[in-house]
Order: structure tokens, then C-alpha cells, then sequence
């Protein structure tokens, strides 16, 4: 759990250092726990801070009266100070992981075991933050400082059954590894290729959510190129592809860009869609193993639709289509998408875009006539409205048509002299 979007780091660090303080003050150990032990010693700044202490839910809640257990089967308790909500977790260890997700039980126990259950070394550390030099003391009880030095992410004990106890602890390592710059170890790469396969049988919900992390990272192309080495592109996307490249997702560079468009882009990489007319079919298996939302599906089909038609029909097409696919809202993904995968295609495309911002429409005038104009004019409003509109603001963007009484004149070559439309006779 941990801070939330609505705090700032240092104050959450200062909510978890008072709960730690307020507990070791009552006879307890409390310690600073996991990922954001990594994160402060590695110089980075964590986004949230979570507490281990050998005091049971029920006596945080003693000590604390602004706390509620949620996952009590886990001895889990959330604590607010403040407008900060932090997690305090009991020491444990774990019984068997029969959905290879959670435990089926727990049981309380001390430090060592609780460090022994968690997933790699690296995240296993716990800090005293009151004790020593900043940032604290540490306390490593399974090698994770070594582990931090050697820059190397390695599993807790057998990497083998931390990965049997939860499948997505494989994509996990990849996260870690390609967002911190560090090597996967032997040992548990060697597990996580052997134990690939199993990656399926873990829920699309939480593949899709780890892949996502993944994607909106700056490491995101590293991070797609280790998927595939493992086999774990199989699992998550639907097929393998181990030597597929990943030069368009590099291309994409260091910002943080939306879902969809990293996602077009390894599509382009790895050849998922060929053309036009494989889009829509690679975008409805994609939402589905994924499980896309409305908003990354509807952008995935937008962006990698805009690539193909560019590729297919540049050269054949007319001003007004350049002029409405240039300015249609979603062009900024496609623009990202091209410039990525065929920086020459791209350029061509840019070029033309600043020459036809400079025609005298523009690129995206206000259309000169609108259904009300029709209506004016006498026209019964039906499915042909479309249809006329469309084809005089086409006419309007090609600077054929340059003031309303043109486009009048032009709406009337279309519907013929009887500007009601009724051609009864």
C-alpha cells in the first residue's frame, strides 16, 4: 500500500519513521521494510514507505487508534497520520501458495523468517532509522546488500519455489531489473525461463497491470527485450518472438508516454500486425490478454491504423485527407509511432504537415457550412447530410471552395435546383 498521489514522499518517510519510533518507544521492533529500503540506498526517491514490526494487528491498533486492518488473515494494518495512510505489516512467514498468489495461511514470527518469505533479496532489507549513519541502520538478513553492490536481482532462497508461490514474480524481476539497471542472477534466470509456461496461469488483470508499469518506464525497451528472452512473451502476449527487435520502443526515449503508444510500438517491433487489415484483430487479442481499458484499446487501434494508412497511401492521397488525418486529435500517438519505426516516412510527413498548415484554409479550418446552414437553405435533414458536409469541407480544404457562398453554390451542384430536396415530379 504504502503513499498515495494525495501526499508527497517525505511526508509519507515521515509518517512511516513516526509509527516506527512510536512503536519501537512501546517495547517493539519496527523496522522500514522493502521496496523503499532499495530505493533510499540506491539514491533514489521512494514513492511509498511500508513498516515490519513483530507487533500483532491487535496491538497496533492499541497503539494507533486511526487504523484498520485489511488484510487481517495477513496481519496487515493500514495506519493514518495525518492525511498519510502507511502500511504496517506483522513479521511472518508464509504456508504454501495453493493459488499461487497469497499464502493459503501465515504465521507470525520474527525477523529473519519475514525477510526469508519475501520475493528477491534487494527488497528484503530492513532500515532502523534512528540508529547509525543516514539513511539508518540496515539490516540484511538474506544478502541483498551484496546483491545491491554486485547490481544483481536475485530471488530469496530457491529461486524455484519463489516463483511457484507466485508466477508473476517473474515479470517482477524484470521490472526490478530493467528500471534499476540491473542484471537478473544466473540462478533465477535459468528458474524463470523453465518456469515461463506458468506465467499463464496467472490472472490478465494483474500481467496486464506489471506490463503497464513496464511500459510507461523510461527502461521500457529493455525491459520488452528481456520478456521475449525469457519466454515470457508467450504467456503474456500470445506468441513468442525471441528475436524480434526492439528498435521502435527505444525509439520512443526517455519520457514517460502513454500505454498505448509504447505498445504500438512493440507491435511495429515484433511484427505483430503487417498491415491495416490486421489491426483490428491484433487489438481485440491484445485488450483480452491484457485486459485494456476502453481508452488503450481505442488508442492502440488509432495509433497503429494512422502508421499503416501513412505507409499504404501517402503518396495517393489528396490534401483533404492529409489535412483531416494530420489534425485528427489522436494524431500525436501516430506522429510518436512513425517517428519511431521510420524516421524517414516521418519526416516527410512533418514537412508536408508545416507546408499545408500554410495553404490559405489552414490545416483544420472551422467548416464553412454545418447542418443549420442546410437546413436554411431548405434541405430535409436525412443520411445525406453526411455526406454533403463532408464532401464541401473536403472541397473547402482543397481551397476550392473559399467563403460561404461558394460552399453554397457547391452544396447546390450536389442536391440539384430544388434546394428542398424533394424531387418529387
Amino acid at each position: 500500500m504504502g503513499a498515495q498521489a494525495q501526499w508527497t514522499p517525505s511526508q509519507a518517510r515521515d509518517a512511516a519513521i513516526a509509527i516506527v519510533r512510536r512503536l519501537r518507544d512501546h517495547g517493539h521492533v519496527a523496522y522500514l521494510a522493502g521496496g523503499c529500503v532499495r530505493d533510499l540506498l540506491l539514491g533514489h526517491p521512494p514513492t511509498d514507505f511500508d513498516v515490519a514490526t513483530d507487533a500483532h494487528p491487535e496491538r497496533i491498533g492499541e497503539l494507533f487508534e486511526r487504523s484498520s486492518e485489511v488484510g487481517e488473515s495477513f496481519g496487515v494494518t493500514l495506519v493514518r497520520t495525518g492525511r498519510v495512510v502507511v502500511e504496517v505489516a506483522t513479521f511472518r512467514s508464509d504456508g504454501p501458495y495453493s493459488d499461487q498468489r497469497r499464502p493459503d495461511h501465515v504465521e507470525y514470527a520474527g525477523e529473519v523468517e519475514d525477510a526469508h518469505r519475501r520475493d528477491f533479496t534487494i527488497n528484503a532489507l530492513f532500515l532502523a532509522p534512528d540508529e547509525g549513519d543516514p539513511p539508518g541502520r540496515i539490516i540484511d538478513h538474506v544478502g541483498g546488500i551484496e546483491d545491491m553492490r554486485a547490481r544483481v536481482v536475485r530471488a530469496v532462497g530457491d529461486p524455484g519455489a519463489r516463483l511457484r508461490e507466485d508466477h508473476l514474480r517473474a515479470l517482477r524481476a524484470v521490472r526490478f531489473a530493467c528500471r534499476l539497471g540491473f542484471e537478473i542472477e544466473a540462478g533465477t534466470r535459468r528458474a524463470i525461463k523453465e518456469d515461463a509456461a506458468s506465467l499463464a496461469g496467472v490472472s490478465r488483470e494483474r500481467i496486464g497491470d506489471e506490463l503497464r508499469r513496464m511500459l510507461r518506464h523510461p527502461s521500457r525497451a529493455s525491459a520488452a527485450s528481456e520478456i521475449q528472452a525469457l519466454g515470457l512473451d508467450g504467456p503474456v502476449l500470445g506468441d513468442r518472438r525471441p528475436d524480434a527487435g526492439v528498435r521502435a520502443l527505444g525509439a520512443l526515449g526517455g519520457d514517460e508516454v502513454a500505454v498505448w503508444v509504447s505498445l504500438g510500438a512493440w507491435a511495429l517491433d515484433r511484427g505483430a500486425a503487417h498491415s491495416g487489415a490486421d489491426v483490428a484483430g491484433l487489438v481485440r487479442f491484445w485488450r483480452d490478454r491484457l485486459l485494456l481499458s476502453n481508452e488503450e484499446r481505442d488508442g492502440l487501434r488509432r495509433c497503429l491504423a494512422g502508421v499503416f494508412d501513412i505507409r499504404r497511401d501517402w503518396e495517393a492521397m489528396s490534401v483533404a485527407r492529409r489535412k483531416r488525418l494530420l489534425s485528427e486529435a489522436g494524431f500525436g500517438c501516430v506522429e510518436s509511432l512513425l517517428r519511431a519505426s521510420d524516421p524517414a516516412l516521418s519526416a516527410v510527413v512533418s514537412r508536408a504537415r508545416a507546408e499545408l498548415a500554410e495553404t490559405p484554409s489552414g490545416l483544420a479550418p472551422e467548416p464553412l457550412m454545418t447542418g443549420d446552414d442546410l437546413v436554411a437553405m431548405g434541405l430535409t435533414p436525412g443520411p445525406e447530410f453526411a455526406r454533403v458536409l463532408d464532401a464541401t469541407y473536403d472541397e473547402q480544404l482543397e481551397d476550392r471552395v473559399r467563403d460561404k457562398n461558394e460552399a453554397a453554390l457547391f452544396v447546390r451542384s450536389l442536391t440539384g435546383p430544388d434546394s428542398s430536396g424533394n424531387h418529387e415530379g
